[in-house]
């Protein structure tokens, strides 16, 4: 599906998880996608009053639709529940564009692990230089710690 089978197994059991509902839960799915349907204005929280201003309301939504589409292209037979819940959170790292930079460096749409991945210092960039025999993308799906990647870059690019 995605290349990566980390992130195949995880669409394989969020499918599997989707198949093994109840009867009931089904039901308490349709009756809320109903209602949101039905609804005369989107769910939300109230919005911050301006010094006793009106309330507004504040649409809840937990993904960015550009990040959808972008995650839709890479991806057209994931389903939009689990894109949505994905893009929620890479839009969290940045904006598409860069986001885009991660995809197009090997990490998939579906792999939160880019999220660790930057907050240790590594760049899209950094994912395709190598440390001896493999690349940093190769040592992390092996199980290296990104902090181990990035002090290895480090120390590589000192003795430069």
């Amino acid at each position: 599906m995605t290349g990566d089978p980390g992130v195949d197994a995880v669409i394989r059991q969020w499918a599997a998880e989707r198949d093994e509902q109840t009867a009931e839960e089904r039901e308490i799915d349709a009756i809320t996608s109903a209602w949101l349907a039905d609804a005369p204005q989107p769910p939300g929280i109230p919005g911050q009053r301006a010094r006793g201003g009106a309330s507004t309301w504040a649409p809840v939504t937990s993904a960015d639709p550009d990040y959808l589409d972008a995650m839709s292209s890479r991806l057209p037979e994931v389903p939009h529940e689990l894109l949505a819940a994905a893009a929620g959170w890479w839009q969290m790292i940045g904006d598409v564009a860069e986001a885009e930079q991660w995809w197009d460096a090997g990490i998939s749409p579906l792999d939160q692990r880019a999220l660790d991945y930057r907050a240790a210092g590594l760049t899209p960039s950094d994912l395709s230089r190598r440390l001896g025999p493999m690349t940093v993308l190769q040592h992390l799906r092996r199980g290296s710690a990104p902090a181990w990647c990035v002090a290895r870059l480090s120390r590589q690019q000192k003795a430069s």
